[in-house]
């Protein structure tokens, strides 16, 4: 059954739009200085944007906190990202209903990066519970107003659930699998991670194409030749088009520092505007998830550029 809209990212969606999400990585900070200057950035041309929780498993400023003060102080709605990793069943309802009370309307659930990666080794992940139960926990908070155990919960709770889908997965199918799971126990919506070739993004979207959610691809415009070749080299099962390489390395050949900023995002706002485009004419995805951590500027150039 349709469910009421608590968010604008949700709102937008029912409403038929194609929306636009960002993205922010909180510092190892203990100042909100970053996260309120690069909201600023990208208030107007994205409807909602990601906070990261932890990524790589390096501890940062907290997903809550700066998602809160990004709403309060920029007026740009936020998703508040949320990993199994860092929490158990406990600390996970607690952050709920921090997230309810503070007016957060968006919680994007995550497995998150394994401790090994961190910048604190020696920490223990938790997994108390797997994604698809997270899932679960937020939708018997939103629709029962309980908690896991049937425990009763003071005051409505206003989330919406997201999900992360991996359009790079070889097999594709216990991908799919792993989504339908936590589709079945209720996401409202699901962001993809990162996919530079529309035809492997085509071909992930046929495989949700039955499941009743709206999907945000991502993407990620590349800042410098280098953060292209670091991904295609490191990224497990993620492609990144040689031609796009190339037209990033002609762009760095120019001595002018002003003009190399400029010819750069010229060649992310051309690959991924013609890919956008594609997107929104052969498919059914509600929209596109920019992850452009530390290159917020090409956000609006690119949003612009679309909308034209």
């Amino acid at each position: 059954m349709p469910r009421e809209a608590y968010s604008e990212l949700m709102k937008a969606i029912a409403a038929g739009k194609f929306v636009f999400t960002g993205e922010i990585q909180p510092k190892k900070a203990a100042h909100f200085d970053d996260v309120i200057r690069v909201a600023k950035v990208l208030k107007g041309h994205v409807v909602a944007c990601n906070v990261t929780d932890n990524p790589r498993a390096h501890a940062y400023l907290s997903s809550l906190s700066a998602a809160h003060i990004i709403q309060r102080e920029v007026g740009m709605e936020a998703i508040c990202q949320m990993t199994v990793r860092d929490r158990n069943r406990l600390a996970l309802l607690s952050e709920l209903l921090g997230a309810a009370a503070l007016g957060i309307r968006n919680v994007l659930t995550m497995s998150g990066d394994h401790t090994s990666l961190s910048d604190n080794p020696g920490a223990m992940p938790v997994y108390d519970l797997d994604t698809a139960q997270f899932v679960y926990m937020v939708r018997r908070m939103v629709d029962e107003g309980v908690d896991l155990e049937g425990n009763k919960i003071e005051g409505k709770v206003k989330l919406h659930v997201g999900i992360v889908g991996n359009p790079n997965a070889d097999p594709l199918e216990v991908e799919l699998l792993k989504i339908e799971r936590k589709l079945k126990v209720g996401a409202d919506f699901m962001q993809t991670q990162v996919v530079f070739d529309v035809e492997k993004a085509k071909g992930f979207l046929r495989g949700v194409r039955g499941y009743p959610v709206p999907i945000l691809l991502g993407i990620l415009p590349c800042r410098s030749y280098g953060v292209a070749e670091f991904i295609a080299k490191n990224a497990p099962g993620m492609s990144v088009p040689e031609d796009f390489m190339e037209e990033l390395r002609k762009a760095e050949e120019v001595e002018d520092n002003s003009r190399r900023k400029s010819r750069i995002e010229d060649v992310n706002v051309r690959y991924f505007a013609d890919f956008i485009r594609e997107v929104k004419r052969t498919t059914h995805a509600s929209g596109i998830h920019i992850m452009a951590v530390g290159y917020e500027g090409v956000v609006k150039a690119l949003v612009e550029s679309v909308s034209k």
